[in-house]
């Protein structure tokens, strides 16, 4: 039994789960939210320390933790950090706390409500705070697929700082800026389960400005690709792209993202 634990603490340290989050994540951010597999926290970190010219220091953490209520609803927290240091320079500081309160896959029509903080240094943004809520509606539930949909608005604070250290752009006459905005929410959920261990969860979020750049959406889709390897233990491969004309710094309209790792369940 302890080989077995020593085990699961090396795969985490050799393939830490790297995921970076621009927007809201609807859905779960590193959980498997399909097929009947639920489990109450999930936790991934890795730290690096390397001596080049300074010390090169980096760490991770991506963790999840379910408090599930009465009447099947449940609390989420969300919690996605990464920071990487060369003696005292900031290289990266991105990551989001999130807090969301919902339906536990039961209800054909359910309330979403959430709150997120979110940063990344790299593109400018010091902070983006933002809450709301959704109507979820459920819209396929077998035993090895789902779909829901959802639809709703949320209120949107950004701080934008090109003068942080880690600012990976640079422009002329660039300033602060605070950025308000109120968005329509359009998300799809779908799961699929492509073999006895073998499970694929993807969500595609659509978020229209309310304002005159209303065809200015951003789009996101997130997607995980699980194999189990025991009942605890996931090799998964994240891929996820952003695209986004409406921002606010000089900084790309798009993103992508394409990891591999290993997840631990408890």
């Amino acid at each position: 039994m302890i080989k077995k634990y020593l085990i699961f603490i090396l795969l985490i340290i050799l393939f830490p789960l790297k995921y970076n989050a621009q927007i809201l994540n609807i859905d779960r951010e590193n959980g498997q939210d399909s097929v009947k597999k639920m489990f109450k926290a999930a936790f991934t970190a890795n730290f690096s320390s390397d001596k080049q010219k300074n010390n090169l220091i980096q760490f991770a953490n991506i963790s999840e933790f379910e408090w599930f209520l009465k009447n099947n609803y449940f609390l989420l927290f969300l919690n996605n950090s990464d920071f990487a240091f060369n003696g005292l320079k900031i290289l990266e500081n991105n990551g989001f706390v999130q807090i969301r309160y919902r339906d536990n896959d039961t209800r054909v029509i359910a309330p979403d409500f959430f709150f997120q903080y979110q940063w990344n240094g790299i593109w400018g943004m010091e902070r983006r705070v933002l809450g709301g809520m959704n109507l979820r509606i459920n819209c396929m539930e077998k035993r090895k697929s789902d779909l829901y949909l959802s639809t709703g608005v949320f209120y949107e604070n950004e701080l934008w700082n090109p003068f942080l250290s880690s600012f990976a752009y640079s422009g002329d006459s660039l300033k602060k800026l605070t950025r308000e905005l109120i968005r329509l929410n359009i998300v799809a959920k779908f799961a699929l389960k492509l073999g006895s261990k073998i499970d694929f969860a993807g969500v595609s979020y659509v978020q229209f400005p309310m304002n005159n750049s209303f065809l200015k959406p951003r789009w996101t889709i997130d997607s995980n690709l699980f194999f189990d390897i025991s009942k605890n233990v996931n090799f998964v491969i994240h891929y996820s792209h952003n695209y986004d004309e409406y921002r606010p710094l000089p900084i790309d309209n798009y993103y992508y993202e394409l990891n591999f790792g290993i997840m631990v369940k408890i």
